[in-house]
């Protein structure tokens, strides 16, 4: 069916230029009614592009996220983008296999490497048979063997993939840029609505565009507010909650298979000098093809959202926990260089137990993509797809999205 052609010049403004946003500002740019000659699409960012957890998350794409609605297209786009834009080389995308382990772990001094430590890379035949004795597949041979209860295969390269989120991110608005989007770093503070309809949206400039504190003004007849953990305070209504999450990046000491793990490590308790008393710890390992390991671990309501991605508070002793429970598990993470403590905040829809909210509000012109939680890498494109079928065709033709709608929650 053809697309609805355009006649009048249209003025969209998209807040927040995270994962969410860059991938709207793409679909919007590359939609075959935008024209640049005639329309405006500007992306305006407090920070910098992907400063939050879009350049801080795992980057893990599945077939088998949710919600079901959107995860089979939004994967199917991830692919084509990749194949279009040459997105092995330049985010790094590529299927790999996901898996849940359950282990032993153990701490203290065996999680530290000896000052003279050398790996010999190879494991004895006896350490071979208790990995495949747990049915741990031949190539996931960076997991201690000693270490390893049970393995189960949570997905295959037909069903799970990857991405840098970072690199993903940052290609996404620079391939809209050059489609003719207009980037302006600044902090949104008001849409500004008359009869029930946007008009436009007050920002503060920052430095990268003036030296000013007073407030400009973006006209607009179309707003998509996707502003992840930070929606709620441009748009008071929207029923986004945020949760912190602390991660680690790690280069292993040797490099290793494309696995994504999900994990249940039983390890002595670190609240506890007892070494009988045990808890199980749940860090996600994920291998990056750049001779990376990412891991993180469970999400904290502790300090409050700050103003921006700029004051996000990193507690060190949570990542160094992170690093010491996966290194309870892998020798080569355990003598691997830490390259990277940080933290982020993730966006979650009250009340809900999920999200994300996305398509259009109560307000005419007012569209949203929020509250992802931890499947926003994955379900991006799908999102900023669905985004640009709304505003340049009316509705969505790419999938039923009316579980998210929006309206149903505020």
């Amino acid at each position: 069916m053809a697309t609805t052609q355009q006649s009048q010049p249209r003025n969209i403004v998209i807040i927040g230029g995270g994962i969410i946003g860059s991938t709207t500002a793409y679909f919007l740019s590359h939609h075959e009614n935008f024209d640049k000659e005639r329309d405006n699409i500007t992306l305006i960012e407090a920070t910098e592009i992907a400063g939050g957890a879009s350049g801080k998350a795992g980057g893990l794409l599945a077939l088998w996220a949710y919600p079901r609605c959107i995860v089979p297209l939004s994967f199917r786009l991830h692919a084509e983008l990749a194949e279009k834009h040459n997105g092995s080389e330049r985010w790094g995308y590529r299927a790999l296999h996901c898996g849940q382990i359950e282990a032993n772990g153990q701490l203290n001094s065996q999680t530290t490497k000896p000052p003279s430590s050398v790996s010999l890379q190879k494991r004895s035949a006896n350490a071979t048979a208790l990995l495949r004795a747990a049915n741990v597949p031949e190539d996931l041979d960076w997991i201690s063997p000693e270490s390893i209860k049970a393995y189960e295969s949570m997905g295959d390269p037909e069903t799970t993939a990857q991405v840098h989120p970072y690199q993903f991110t940052t290609s996404m608005a620079s391939l809209a840029e050059e489609k003719g989007v207009k980037i302006v770093y600044g902090m949104a503070k008001q849409i500004r609505q008359q009869d029930n309809a946007v008009v436009g949206v007050t920002y503060t400039p920052n430095s990268k565009d003036s030296s000013s504190d007073v407030s400009l003004e973006l006209n607009a007849d179309t707003v998509i507010l996707t502003a992840g953990p930070w929606t709620r305070t441009i748009y008071p209504n929207a029923p986004i909650e945020a949760l912190r999450a602390h991660s680690v990046v790690i280069t292993p000491s040797r490099p290793v298979s494309a696995y994504a793990l999900f994990t249940a490590i039983d390890l002595p308790s670190s609240s506890s000098k007892n070494s009988k008393r045990r808890e199980i710890v749940t860090p996600e390992i994920y291998a990056r093809p750049n001779n990376s390991v990412y891991a993180c671990g469970e999400g904290d309501t502790l300090v409050p959202l700050p103003s921006s991605t700029t004051d996000v508070e990193v507690d060190l002793a949570r990542c160094q926990d992170i690093v010491e429970q996966v290194g309870s598990v892998s020798r080569e993470l355990r003598e691997g260089e830490v390259v990277a403590r940080q933290a982020c905040y993730l966006p979650n829809v009250s009340g809900r137990g999920g999200g994300p909210l996305v398509g259009e509000t109560g307000v005419k012109g007012l569209l949203m993509g929020a509250g992802h939680t931890c499947w926003g890498i994955q379900n991006a494109p799908g999102t900023g797809k669905v985004l640009s079928e709304l505003v340049w065709e009316g509705r969505v033709r790419s999938a039923q999205v009316g579980s998210l709608d929006p309206r149903k929650f505020m």
